[in-house]
């Protein structure tokens, strides 16, 4: 499902070049500048509490989170999967937000088996950390995050929302076992791992709750035929899905400093707030 067209082709181009791969002393990819900010107001006044955490998951590892609630509760509760930094402020501040719209919300690192629990600064080098990690780890972390949900907010519904390299682990947490209400990806990848470990799109049999994939239209990573693949999947599998492409916008367009794709953010954001409340009651 198409949505565009968005202005910006300097905007992308720029975006562009800051992802370039390692070469030399080249930074990798990334999703977002460490000081970015969800493009999403805040709600002043919201009576939300917050948390930093260290959690321990079914195979022991101990791993950092950071945790929001309304303070007069709700019904349904969100783990947020961070892209490939893990938990840095975006995603505390992404927490916040769904907090201040009455979900509590969790964020969490991938990293606590290789890199510890500690704060880490702007200069972390994630790559070794992301090579390290596999998917199996992270779905027991997913788990710990849901049962905390459960057991310490006190919410009866959990959905799962990714980006980039947690987009698509929050569409393989539809096929974890863990009885989500839903999962939601922004520009996740969603054939197979690097390493040959099925992807969403193997998976999809096993999913078990609605899904909503937010992509971007102009990815260097992720083409329109592996979208077409991912739904067609779906579709296969009788899962109940909503596929959207934003035309011309660039991976990580979900970034409020990236002007000239406010309005395929707004949309994106409409978009899961409408998913988490269809499928929280």
């Amino acid at each position: 499902m198409p949505v565009g067209p968005a202005p910006g082709a300097e905007a992308t181009a720029r975006r562009a070049r800051a992802h370039q791969g390692r070469v030399g002393n080249v930074r990798p990819a990334v999703c977002f500048e460490p000081d970015s900010l969800p493009p999403i107001p805040v709600i002043s006044g919201a009576a939300v509490s917050h948390d930093q955490l260290v959690l321990e998951a079914r195979d022991g590892n101990r791993f950092a989170a950071f945790a929001a609630q309304p303070d007069e509760g709700g019904q349904a509760g969100v783990v947020i999967l961070p892209d490939v930094r893990g938990l840095y402020r975006f995603y505390e501040e992404l927490a916040l937000r769904f907090a201040e719209r009455g979900y509590a919300a969790i964020a969490f690192d991938y990293f606590g088996r290789t890199a510890g629990v500690e704060k880490r600064d702007d200069d972390f080098e994630y790559m070794p950390h992301v090579q390290a990690s596999t998917a199996e780890g992270i779905q027991a972390d997913v788990a710990a995050a849901v049962e905390w949900l459960r057991m310490r907010a006190g919410v009866g519904t959990v959905l799962t929302v990714g980006f980039c390299m947690g987009g698509r682990q929050s569409w393989l947490s539809a096929a974890g076992g863990h009885g989500l209400a839903g999962a939601v990806g922004f520009y996740g990848r969603p054939g197979p791992g690097q390493d040959g470990t099925p992807g969403p799109v193997q998976r999809a049999p096993e999913m078990d709750c609605p899904i909503l994939a937010l992509q971007a239209g102009d990815d260097k990573n992720i083409t329109a035929e592996d979208n077409a693949e991912f739904e067609q999947a779906l579709e296969a599998a009788g899962v109940e899905h909503e596929l959207v492409t934003y035309d011309g916008a660039p991976h990580s367009f979900f970034d409020r400093r990236q002007e000239d794709f406010a309005a395929a953010s707004d949309d994106a954001w409409t978009r899961v707030l409408a998913f988490v409340d269809r499928h929280s009651s």
